[in-house]
């Protein structure tokens, strides 16, 4: 086993949401959505939960549940950036070896897929961890604002190379709709050295015409492994979707 030591688990988090105006701050059973996320993240058991956050309020709603809050430039054009802001500031000797970043916007992420996430990183060549999980609604197939990870997992296997990521129908399925796809679900894990490589790195072509951050360093060589899960969790970007969370935490 090669799995780092000293991990921190980093939530971005802004205040700008064109459909859900505050998201961060958003009630969520008594209090904001961001500290139901850092209550999960605290869940996993990981190590400390820092909140990158590109507002004050933000951060005094997160102090006011005695968690920990890095205020960060909100001129950041990437999570993956305002996260390694912060890991500057909260460990600047380099002390935590893997940055698991959790979004903003998952208050009721399993801690175990948190946990999964960092778990890839055992193997050494990995540099990124992420998830995925199998598509089994047919209108994510063809859905561009579902990011498909292209991995060829063998039968009973758990954990794959990603090949590629894609808003396209991929890999081809021929019209055959038992063959699997598989939906990306965007948490990370990073060792700390492929982070600060990662950030320093142009955006890449292939990543400006998806629109999708993660090939930039698939593009630059690195290694991103998939862990297949069983589950998507809900993320928050409407109205509806708050109101989703609240019942399920209600629960």
């Amino acid at each position: 086993m090669f799995l780092p030591t000293n991990p921190v688990v980093l939530i971005p988090a802004r205040m700008a949401s064109s459909r859900l105006p505050n998201k961060p701050l958003a009630d969520i059973c008594g209090i904001p959505m961001i500290a139901q996320c850092y209550n999960r993240a605290i869940e996993a058991g990981l190590g400390p939960v820092v909140i990158a956050c590109a507002e004050p309020e933000i951060a005094e709603a997160v102090e006011r549940i005695g968690g920990i809050a890095v205020l960060t430039d909100p001129n950041h054009p990437s999570g993956s950036d305002r996260i390694h802001e912060a890991l500057q500031i909260f460990d600047p000797t380099g002390k935590h070896d893997a940055i698991i970043n959790v979004q903003g916007d998952l208050p009721t992420v399993e801690p175990r897929l948190i946990r999964r996430t960092f778990e890839v990183l055992a193997d050494p060549d990995v540099d990124i961890a992420t998830l995925a999980v199998e598509i089994s609604d047919l209108e994510e197939r063809s859905n561009p604002n579902v990011v498909k990870a292209i991995a060829g997992f063998e039968e009973g296997q758990y954990i794959a190379r990603a090949l590629y990521f894609s808003r396209s129908t991929a890999p081809w399925d021929d019209g055959d709709n038992t063959k699997p796809l598989y939906h990306h679900i965007g948490m990370y894990a990073y060792r700390r050295s492929a982070l600060e490589r990662f950030v320093s790195l142009p955006a890449s072509p292939l990543e400006k015409r998806e629109r999708l951050e993660q090939l930039r360093a698939l593009e630059a060589g690195m290694r991103i492994d998939v862990a297949l899960v069983d589950t998507i969790p809900l993320g928050v970007d409407t109205p509806a979707d708050l109101e989703k969370a609240r019942k399920i935490l209600e629960g």
